[in-house]
Protein backbone atom coordinates (compact mmCIF):
# COMPACT_ATOMS: atom_id res chain seq x y z
CA UNK A 1 0.00 0.00 0.00
CA UNK A 2 1.34 3.56 -1.02
CA UNK A 3 0.16 6.59 1.27
CA UNK A 4 0.67 9.55 0.98
CA UNK A 5 0.51 12.41 3.79
CA UNK A 6 0.23 15.44 2.94
CA UNK A 7 2.11 17.89 5.85
CA UNK A 8 3.62 15.31 8.05
CA UNK A 9 5.14 18.03 9.79
CA UNK A 10 2.27 20.24 11.36
CA UNK A 11 0.81 19.73 13.76
CA UNK A 12 4.13 18.09 15.20
CA UNK A 13 2.61 14.78 16.76
CA UNK A 14 1.13 14.13 13.44
CA UNK A 15 4.27 11.91 12.27
CA UNK A 16 2.36 9.11 14.60
CA UNK A 17 0.66 8.51 11.97
CA UNK A 18 2.73 7.85 9.49
CA UNK A 19 4.70 5.61 12.13
CA UNK A 20 2.21 3.87 13.04
CA UNK A 21 0.94 2.95 9.24
CA UNK A 22 5.12 2.38 8.48
CA UNK A 23 5.02 -0.17 11.34
CA UNK A 24 1.89 -1.79 9.76
CA UNK A 25 4.08 -2.47 6.44
CA UNK A 26 2.57 1.13 4.51
CA UNK A 27 4.75 2.42 2.05
CA UNK A 28 4.35 6.06 4.02
CA UNK A 29 5.07 9.11 1.38
CA UNK A 30 5.20 12.78 2.90
CA UNK A 31 4.94 16.09 1.18
CA UNK A 32 5.30 19.15 3.13
CA UNK A 33 6.86 22.76 2.66
CA UNK A 34 9.65 22.29 5.47
CA UNK A 35 12.94 21.66 4.35
CA UNK A 36 14.43 18.30 4.97
CA UNK A 37 16.95 19.02 7.20
CA UNK A 38 14.91 20.96 9.42
CA UNK A 39 12.03 17.91 9.27
CA UNK A 40 11.68 17.01 13.15
CA UNK A 41 13.73 13.31 13.41
CA UNK A 42 10.56 11.34 14.22
CA UNK A 43 9.24 12.47 10.68
CA UNK A 44 12.02 11.51 8.99
CA UNK A 45 11.92 8.35 10.27
CA UNK A 46 8.68 7.76 9.97
CA UNK A 47 8.71 8.39 6.15
CA UNK A 48 10.33 6.15 3.04
CA UNK A 49 10.25 9.44 1.01
CA UNK A 50 9.90 13.13 1.62
CA UNK A 51 9.11 15.44 -1.09
CA UNK A 52 9.66 19.25 -0.44
CA UNK A 53 7.68 21.85 -2.16
CA UNK A 54 7.68 25.51 -1.99
CA UNK A 55 4.47 26.76 -1.55
CA UNK A 56 1.74 23.61 -0.53
CA UNK A 57 -1.27 26.22 -1.81
CA UNK A 58 0.58 25.80 -4.58
CA UNK A 59 -1.95 22.80 -6.82
CA UNK A 60 1.24 22.56 -9.54
CA UNK A 61 4.00 21.97 -7.29
CA UNK A 62 1.65 19.51 -4.87
CA UNK A 63 0.48 17.80 -8.34
CA UNK A 64 4.36 17.13 -9.28
CA UNK A 65 5.19 15.72 -6.26
CA UNK A 66 2.29 13.17 -6.57
CA UNK A 67 3.26 12.51 -10.08
CA UNK A 68 6.70 11.93 -8.63
CA UNK A 69 5.94 9.18 -6.11
CA UNK A 70 2.91 7.86 -8.54
CA UNK A 71 6.15 7.22 -11.37
CA UNK A 72 8.74 5.98 -8.50
CA UNK A 73 6.23 3.62 -6.42
CA UNK A 74 3.01 3.11 -8.70
CA UNK A 75 -0.68 3.27 -8.19
CA UNK A 76 -0.99 5.53 -5.00
CA UNK A 77 -3.95 3.85 -2.32
CA UNK A 78 -4.51 6.83 0.01
CA UNK A 79 -3.92 10.52 0.19
CA UNK A 80 -4.84 12.24 3.39
CA UNK A 81 -3.70 15.24 5.64
CA UNK A 82 -5.82 15.14 8.89
CA UNK A 83 -6.23 19.08 8.76
CA UNK A 84 -8.92 20.92 7.72
CA UNK A 85 -6.87 23.61 6.09
CA UNK A 86 -6.57 20.74 2.87
CA UNK A 87 -9.30 18.44 2.77
CA UNK A 88 -10.03 20.35 -0.57
CA UNK A 89 -6.43 19.70 -1.59
CA UNK A 90 -6.63 16.69 -0.42
CA UNK A 91 -9.65 16.24 -2.63
CA UNK A 92 -8.63 17.74 -5.91
CA UNK A 93 -5.28 15.08 -5.82
CA UNK A 94 -7.13 12.40 -5.51
CA UNK A 95 -10.46 12.79 -8.31
CA UNK A 96 -6.92 13.97 -10.19
CA UNK A 97 -5.09 10.57 -10.02
CA UNK A 98 -8.22 8.45 -9.45
CA UNK A 99 -7.57 7.15 -5.86
CA UNK A 100 -11.43 6.58 -4.28
CA UNK A 101 -10.00 6.30 -0.69
CA UNK A 102 -11.45 9.60 0.27
CA UNK A 103 -13.69 12.50 -0.85
CA UNK A 104 -13.50 13.86 -4.66
CA UNK A 105 -12.93 16.92 -5.44
CA UNK A 106 -16.95 17.81 -5.47
CA UNK A 107 -17.93 15.61 -2.67
CA UNK A 108 -15.95 17.38 -0.48
CA UNK A 109 -17.69 20.81 -0.41
CA UNK A 110 -20.74 18.94 0.77
CA UNK A 111 -18.54 18.66 4.59
CA UNK A 112 -16.61 21.79 3.91
CA UNK A 113 -19.72 23.69 3.53
CA UNK A 114 -22.19 24.97 6.49
CA UNK A 115 -24.97 25.90 4.49
CA UNK A 116 -24.64 22.20 3.31
CA UNK A 117 -24.33 20.86 6.26
CA UNK A 118 -28.17 21.49 7.07
CA UNK A 119 -29.43 18.79 4.97
CA UNK A 120 -27.49 16.08 6.62
CA UNK A 121 -28.39 17.06 10.01
CA UNK A 122 -31.94 17.04 8.41
CA UNK A 123 -31.71 13.96 7.54
CA UNK A 124 -30.50 12.63 10.58
CA UNK A 125 -33.33 14.10 12.08
CA UNK A 126 -30.78 16.83 14.10
CA UNK A 127 -32.23 20.21 14.37
CA UNK A 128 -29.60 23.14 13.33
CA UNK A 129 -30.21 26.74 13.50
CA UNK A 130 -31.70 28.97 11.31
CA UNK A 131 -29.83 30.51 8.94
CA UNK A 132 -29.49 32.46 5.08
CA UNK A 133 -26.43 33.03 3.10
CA UNK A 134 -25.61 37.34 3.46
CA UNK A 135 -26.46 38.90 0.35
CA UNK A 136 -27.98 42.22 0.98
CA UNK A 137 -28.39 44.35 4.27
CA UNK A 138 -32.22 44.38 3.38
CA UNK A 139 -32.34 40.90 3.13
CA UNK A 140 -30.29 40.48 6.55
CA UNK A 141 -32.45 42.79 8.78
CA UNK A 142 -35.58 40.91 7.36
CA UNK A 143 -34.33 37.64 8.60
CA UNK A 144 -33.41 39.68 11.62
CA UNK A 145 -36.90 40.38 12.17
CA UNK A 146 -38.06 36.40 11.90
CA UNK A 147 -35.23 35.27 14.43
CA UNK A 148 -34.28 38.46 16.28
CA UNK A 149 -30.47 39.73 17.48
CA UNK A 150 -28.23 38.59 18.23
CA UNK A 151 -27.21 36.57 14.94
CA UNK A 152 -23.63 35.12 13.81
CA UNK A 153 -21.99 35.57 10.84
CA UNK A 154 -19.27 33.59 9.63
CA UNK A 155 -17.83 32.27 6.33
CA UNK A 156 -19.76 29.73 4.61
CA UNK A 157 -16.18 27.31 3.81
CA UNK A 158 -14.12 28.85 6.70
CA UNK A 159 -11.52 27.01 9.07
CA UNK A 160 -12.29 27.15 11.90
CA UNK A 161 -13.96 30.13 14.31
CA UNK A 162 -11.74 32.64 12.21
CA UNK A 163 -13.77 35.77 10.54
CA UNK A 164 -16.77 34.38 12.62
CA UNK A 165 -18.43 37.43 14.39
CA UNK A 166 -21.57 37.98 16.78
CA UNK A 167 -23.85 40.98 15.70
CA UNK A 168 -26.17 42.35 17.95
CA UNK A 169 -27.95 45.39 17.29
CA UNK A 170 -28.67 47.58 14.23
CA UNK A 171 -25.33 49.32 14.56
CA UNK A 172 -23.38 46.54 14.29
CA UNK A 173 -25.69 44.83 11.09
CA UNK A 174 -24.29 48.30 8.91
CA UNK A 175 -21.27 47.94 10.09
CA UNK A 176 -20.96 44.73 9.01
CA UNK A 177 -22.63 45.37 5.65
CA UNK A 178 -20.06 48.33 5.17
CA UNK A 179 -17.27 46.38 4.64
CA UNK A 180 -19.45 43.00 3.41
CA UNK A 181 -16.43 40.03 2.89
CA UNK A 182 -15.88 38.90 -0.51
CA UNK A 183 -16.28 35.36 0.24
CA UNK A 184 -19.47 33.57 0.53
CA UNK A 185 -21.27 34.26 4.42
CA UNK A 186 -23.50 32.44 5.98
CA UNK A 187 -26.02 34.22 8.34
CA UNK A 188 -27.37 31.86 11.68
CA UNK A 189 -29.76 32.51 14.40
CA UNK A 190 -28.08 32.54 17.72
CA UNK A 191 -28.24 29.42 19.82
CA UNK A 192 -27.43 30.18 23.54
CA UNK A 193 -25.52 26.85 24.54
CA UNK A 194 -22.25 25.21 25.65
CA UNK A 195 -20.58 23.93 22.32
CA UNK A 196 -20.35 20.01 23.23
CA UNK A 197 -18.14 17.26 20.28
CA UNK A 198 -18.66 13.81 19.09
CA UNK A 199 -15.43 12.63 17.69
CA UNK A 200 -13.98 9.82 16.95
CA UNK A 201 -13.26 7.34 14.10
CA UNK A 202 -15.52 5.50 11.44
CA UNK A 203 -14.37 2.80 8.92
CA UNK A 204 -15.37 2.42 5.80
CA UNK A 205 -19.11 1.02 6.27
CA UNK A 206 -19.28 3.57 8.99
CA UNK A 207 -18.62 1.78 11.75
CA UNK A 208 -17.55 3.75 14.69
CA UNK A 209 -14.36 2.06 15.98
CA UNK A 210 -13.50 4.59 18.71
CA UNK A 211 -15.61 7.89 19.81
CA UNK A 212 -15.19 10.61 23.02
CA UNK A 213 -16.59 13.73 23.51
CA UNK A 214 -15.09 17.14 24.16
CA UNK A 215 -16.90 19.91 26.32
CA UNK A 216 -16.06 23.65 25.09
CA UNK A 217 -17.31 25.81 28.20
CA UNK A 218 -16.61 29.27 26.21
CA UNK A 219 -16.89 29.30 22.35
CA UNK A 220 -14.23 29.32 19.95
CA UNK A 221 -15.30 32.25 18.53
CA UNK A 222 -15.21 34.64 21.54
CA UNK A 223 -11.91 33.02 22.05
CA UNK A 224 -10.68 34.32 19.02
CA UNK A 225 -12.05 38.27 18.83
CA UNK A 226 -11.37 38.78 22.53
CA UNK A 227 -8.12 36.50 22.49
CA UNK A 228 -8.34 35.20 25.66
CA UNK A 229 -7.19 31.63 26.90
CA UNK A 230 -8.76 28.74 26.17
CA UNK A 231 -10.07 26.17 28.08
CA UNK A 232 -11.89 22.79 27.16
CA UNK A 233 -12.06 18.88 28.37
CA UNK A 234 -13.06 15.46 27.64
CA UNK A 235 -15.95 13.99 29.50
CA UNK A 236 -15.44 11.18 31.24
CA UNK A 237 -18.80 9.56 29.63
CA UNK A 238 -20.44 10.40 26.60
CA UNK A 239 -23.86 11.78 27.28
CA UNK A 240 -25.91 8.77 25.40
CA UNK A 241 -28.46 11.33 23.93
CA UNK A 242 -25.51 12.83 22.14
CA UNK A 243 -23.82 9.38 21.26
CA UNK A 244 -27.03 8.21 19.73
CA UNK A 245 -27.53 11.92 17.32
CA UNK A 246 -23.60 11.39 16.93
CA UNK A 247 -23.61 8.04 15.21
CA UNK A 248 -27.08 9.16 13.43
CA UNK A 249 -25.26 12.19 12.06
CA UNK A 250 -22.02 9.87 10.99
CA UNK A 251 -24.63 7.70 8.96
CA UNK A 252 -26.32 10.50 6.98
CA UNK A 253 -22.90 12.42 6.11
CA UNK A 254 -21.15 11.25 3.31
CA UNK A 255 -18.03 9.47 3.54
CA UNK A 256 -16.24 6.72 5.75
CA UNK A 257 -12.95 5.74 6.70
CA UNK A 258 -11.77 8.60 8.77
CA UNK A 259 -11.78 10.92 11.76
CA UNK A 260 -15.67 12.58 12.38
CA UNK A 261 -16.11 15.45 14.47
CA UNK A 262 -19.03 16.66 14.90
CA UNK A 263 -20.22 19.99 16.77
CA UNK A 264 -23.16 20.37 19.04
CA UNK A 265 -24.96 23.27 20.88
CA UNK A 266 -26.47 21.62 24.06
CA UNK A 267 -28.99 23.96 24.94
CA UNK A 268 -28.75 26.53 28.09
CA UNK A 269 -32.38 27.64 27.60
CA UNK A 270 -35.30 26.40 25.66
CA UNK A 271 -35.63 27.63 22.43
CA UNK A 272 -38.72 28.40 20.41
CA UNK A 273 -38.71 26.09 17.24
CA UNK A 274 -35.03 24.85 18.18
CA UNK A 275 -35.86 22.36 21.54
CA UNK A 276 -35.49 22.47 25.21
CA UNK A 277 -33.05 23.13 27.71
CA UNK A 278 -30.38 20.72 27.82
CA UNK A 279 -31.35 19.37 24.00
CA UNK A 280 -28.54 18.82 21.34
CA UNK A 281 -28.62 21.04 18.28
CA UNK A 282 -26.20 20.73 15.36
CA UNK A 283 -23.66 23.36 15.03
CA UNK A 284 -20.60 22.05 12.38
CA UNK A 285 -18.98 18.94 11.46
CA UNK A 286 -15.69 18.56 10.26
CA UNK A 287 -14.21 15.39 8.88
CA UNK A 288 -11.17 14.98 10.20
CA UNK A 289 -9.38 15.14 13.90
CA UNK A 290 -10.04 17.96 16.32
CA UNK A 291 -7.70 20.51 15.82
CA UNK A 292 -4.48 21.05 17.70
CA UNK A 293 -3.09 18.41 19.43
CA UNK A 294 -6.57 16.84 20.73
CA UNK A 295 -5.75 13.39 19.11
CA UNK A 296 -3.01 13.39 22.50
CA UNK A 297 -5.47 14.08 24.62
CA UNK A 298 -7.50 11.39 22.96
CA UNK A 299 -4.64 9.10 24.03
CA UNK A 300 -4.36 10.58 27.73
CA UNK A 301 -8.02 10.55 28.31
CA UNK A 302 -8.64 6.86 27.80
CA UNK A 303 -5.09 4.99 27.56
CA UNK A 304 -5.40 4.51 23.77
CA UNK A 305 -2.90 4.67 21.00
CA UNK A 306 -5.64 7.09 18.47
CA UNK A 307 -2.87 6.86 15.43
CA UNK A 308 -2.74 3.29 15.83
CA UNK A 309 -6.42 2.75 15.83
CA UNK A 310 -6.52 5.20 13.03
CA UNK A 311 -3.54 2.60 10.97
CA UNK A 312 -5.66 -0.13 11.60
CA UNK A 313 -8.37 1.00 9.93
CA UNK A 314 -6.62 2.41 6.90
CA UNK A 315 -5.08 -1.05 6.76
CA UNK A 316 -7.88 -3.27 7.97
CA UNK A 317 -10.88 -1.44 7.98
CA UNK A 318 -11.21 -2.67 11.66
CA UNK A 319 -9.17 -2.55 15.21
CA UNK A 320 -8.84 -4.64 18.42
CA UNK A 321 -9.19 -1.17 20.53
CA UNK A 322 -11.48 -1.51 22.88
CA UNK A 323 -12.57 1.64 25.23
CA UNK A 324 -12.83 0.63 28.69
CA UNK A 325 -16.20 0.52 30.29
CA UNK A 326 -15.11 3.62 32.47
CA UNK A 327 -12.93 6.19 30.56
CA UNK A 328 -9.49 6.51 33.58
CA UNK A 329 -8.90 10.33 32.90
CA UNK A 330 -10.84 13.75 32.57
CA UNK A 331 -8.57 15.42 29.96
CA UNK A 332 -7.89 19.21 30.30
CA UNK A 333 -6.57 21.64 27.73
CA UNK A 334 -5.84 25.24 29.76
CA UNK A 335 -3.58 28.09 27.62
CA UNK A 336 -2.80 31.02 28.17
CA UNK A 337 -1.71 34.75 26.12
CA UNK A 338 1.52 36.61 26.17
CA UNK A 339 -0.56 40.24 26.73
CA UNK A 340 -2.39 38.37 29.99
CA UNK A 341 -0.90 39.30 33.27
CA UNK A 342 -1.76 35.92 35.33
CA UNK A 343 -1.35 35.29 39.24
CA UNK A 344 0.92 32.17 39.19
CA UNK A 345 3.79 31.18 37.18
CA UNK A 346 4.83 28.99 34.56
CA UNK A 347 7.08 27.53 37.52
CA UNK A 348 4.38 27.35 40.02
CA UNK A 349 1.95 25.58 37.97
CA UNK A 350 4.59 22.92 36.53
CA UNK A 351 5.30 22.60 40.72
CA UNK A 352 1.46 22.36 41.75
CA UNK A 353 0.63 20.10 38.84
CA UNK A 354 3.55 18.48 37.76
CA UNK A 355 2.42 14.79 38.63
CA UNK A 356 -0.64 15.26 36.49
CA UNK A 357 0.12 17.96 33.43
CA UNK A 358 1.08 15.40 30.43
CA UNK A 359 1.81 17.54 27.78
CA UNK A 360 3.35 21.45 27.81
CA UNK A 361 4.66 23.71 25.63
CA UNK A 362 4.31 26.97 23.30
CA UNK A 363 1.67 26.67 20.44
CA UNK A 364 2.69 27.13 16.77
CA UNK A 365 1.81 30.52 15.43
CA UNK A 366 -0.45 28.96 13.16
CA UNK A 367 -2.57 27.99 16.18
CA UNK A 368 -2.16 30.23 18.75
CA UNK A 369 -4.79 32.90 17.40
CA UNK A 370 -7.68 30.49 18.46
CA UNK A 371 -5.88 28.28 21.55
CA UNK A 372 -3.39 30.76 22.86
CA UNK A 373 0.41 30.87 22.91
CA UNK A 374 1.35 28.69 25.88
CA UNK A 375 -0.43 25.35 26.54
CA UNK A 376 -0.72 23.05 29.44
CA UNK A 377 -2.85 19.97 29.43
CA UNK A 378 -3.37 17.56 32.41
CA UNK A 379 -5.20 13.95 33.68
CA UNK A 380 -7.08 13.98 36.63
CA UNK A 381 -9.54 11.60 38.03
CA UNK A 382 -12.16 13.83 38.59
CA UNK A 383 -13.82 16.83 36.93
CA UNK A 384 -13.64 19.16 40.24
CA UNK A 385 -9.74 18.68 40.05
CA UNK A 386 -9.39 19.13 36.79
CA UNK A 387 -11.57 22.56 36.67
CA UNK A 388 -9.56 23.72 39.90
CA UNK A 389 -6.46 23.14 37.18
CA UNK A 390 -7.84 25.53 35.15
CA UNK A 391 -8.87 27.90 37.24
CA UNK A 392 -4.90 28.10 38.85
CA UNK A 393 -3.70 28.08 35.14
CA UNK A 394 -6.26 31.06 34.09
CA UNK A 395 -6.25 33.48 37.42
CA UNK A 396 -5.21 36.81 36.42
CA UNK A 397 -4.31 39.74 38.36
CA UNK A 398 -6.42 43.04 38.90
CA UNK A 399 -7.29 45.30 36.44
CA UNK A 400 -6.66 42.59 33.67
CA UNK A 401 -8.94 40.08 35.47
CA UNK A 402 -11.63 42.70 35.80
CA UNK A 403 -11.39 44.21 32.27
CA UNK A 404 -11.11 41.35 29.84
CA UNK A 405 -13.93 38.66 29.20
Amino acid sequence: MNFIFVSPQFPKTYWNFCDRLKQRGVCVLGIGDTPYDELDDHVKASLVEYYRVDNMENYEEMFRAVAYFSFRYGKIDWIESNNEYWLAQDARLRSDFHITTGYQSEEVWEIRSKSRMKKYYAQAGIPTARWHMVTTQAEGEAFIEKVGYPVIVKPDTGVGAARTYRISDAQELSAFYAHQPSIPYIMEEFIPGVIISYDGIMNARKEILFDTSHIFPTPIMDIVNTQDHLVYYSAKQIDPKLKELGQRAVAAFPGGSRFFHFEFFQLLEDKEGIGRKGDYVGLEVNMRPPGGYTTDMMNFANNADIYSIWADMITTDATDFTLPAQRPYVCIFASRRDQRNYVHTHEEILERYGAHIVMEERMPQALSDAMGNQMYTANFTQEADAFAFAAFVHERKGEDHEGTA
